[in-house]
């Protein structure tokens, strides 16, 4: 009796996961490694943000590693393939590697991974999406991080009426004809839907578009005060230069990754810096008082990537990773890696701390998981690291309360 009351006090004091079994073997795990895939454009024009994405996921990973890994005792190990932002290309790496992996830490941009989806739900298979789409917000085999694209946009153009627009606005849109462009334009429509305001003009450009002559000319013609734009990188270089010779000057409000640091290189800077703010999230680079988890994002790079250049879309790669561990971490607590056992650890992970390098998000029951409604807008600062000053950080404006997910 007194040994069974002992063994009984023992079980009280102990926690819960010492007594889970080890994890058995499954697709992606030996029982000693965990093995994520990451599904990148490493080469192509959206390659200046797949890189340090992919990045971003490679240093924290060798920090997890180096501290033993996943629950002090997995490694970890990454098998990155390119899509090039391509569907086809993202179905096709999917396939090479959904056998290979436990999950996937990232596969890269809104219509690429709509793409690989239903197949998601047949394998069972958890996926990070590099893409801030509201569609991820409740899906089941889907880990999203930070503000949704929604979000940012609503944030953002409510922002520009509250601080710069005229008692009559009038507002434009230039957005590409797939679901990236779709979900900012959902957040402007609501935005203006709540304010009583027109769309003036809504103007589409396909991913493949390199001359928006005509586009100008059309916005123009509306006298745009501003003009909402979804695009890339490259497409936004050539917006603005378009837009610059034809003496259009709006104010333009860029979705989040519209942006690159390179874009300060252009002949047109100054126009740029005069006129393009930025629908984003988190804060400046290297500004720890607004986000504590700089500090830490800072030591990363210094211990295992010091040639890392300030760029927001390794911190990007970074937040998802450390999203990816925490629900792995749940997995092994749980006593269970297997595609069932993932999928169960995501329905039940705990809220994730990111220091304030992006919005926290509630997790926990898929249908209950809510995203950050604050968001950041930027204006662009050739002083600033990569370019990025911050307007107003952690800004929820009035209308997020009643956008529905």
């Amino acid at each position: 009796m007194i040994l069974k009351g002992f063994l009984a006090l023992v079980a009280l004091l102990t926690p819960v996961a010492s007594w889970a079994a080890e994890p058995a073997k499954s697709p992606g795990f030996d029982g000693e490694t965990i093995t994520l895939g990451m599904i990148s454009p490493l080469t192509g024009p959206v390659a200046v943000l797949g890189q340090p994405v992919t990045a971003g996921q490679q240093v924290w990973y060798q920090k997890v590693n180096a501290n033993g890994g996943i629950a002090g005792k997995y490694k970890v190990e990454l098998l990155t393939e390119d899509n090039a932002n391509q569907e086809a290309q993202t179905i096709q790496q999917y396939n090479k590697l959904k056998n290979s992996v436990t999950a996937f830490t990232q596969v890269f941009g809104t219509h690429t991974t709509m793409a690989i989806r239903p197949q998601l739900q047949v394998d069972k298979i958890v996926v990070s999406p590099a893409s801030f789409d509201s569609y991820w917000v409740h899906d089941a085999n889907m880990l999203p991080v930070g503000s949704t694209y929604q979000v940012m946009a609503i944030n953002a153009f409510s922002y520009w009426l509250d601080n710069e627009a005229d008692t009559d606005p009038v507002a434009c849109a230039l957005v590409r004809d797939d679901p990236y462009g779709e979900a900012g334009m959902q957040g402007i429509e609501f935005v203006a839907k709540k304010r009583g305001i027109e769309i003036a003009s809504e103007v589409t450009i396909s991913q493949a578009d390199q001359d928006f002559t005509g586009q100008i000319a059309q916005l123009k013609s509306a006298e745009c005060e501003m003009v909402f734009v979804t695009t890339v990188p490259p497409q936004l270089a050539r917006i603005v230069g378009n837009a610059a010779r034809a003496g259009f000057t709006p104010r333009w409000i860029a979705q989040w990754p519209s942006w690159h640091e390179a874009l300060l290189k252009s002949p047109v800077v100054d126009y740029i810096e005069k006129y393009v703010w930025l629908a984003g999230e988190g804060a400046e680079w290297g500004e720890s008082d607004d986000a504590p988890g700089m500090n830490e994002i800072a030591g990363d790079i210094a211990q295992f990537k010091p040639d890392q250049a300030p760029n927001v879309w390794f911190i990007t790669g970074y937040n998802q990773a450390r999203a990816i561990s925490a629900m792995l971490e749940k997995a092994v607590a749980d006593g269970d890696l297997s595609r069932e056992g993932i999928m169960k650890a995501l329905a039940t992970m705990p809220n994730v701390n990111f220091g304030g390098l992006t919005g926290n998000y509630n997790y926990g029951p898929i249908e209950k998981r809510n995203p950050p409604a604050e968001s950041t807008v930027f204006a662009i600062d050739k002083t600033k690291p990569f370019g990025l000053k911050a307007l107003k950080t952690s800004f929820a404006a009035p209308e997020t309360a009643d956008f529905k997910y």
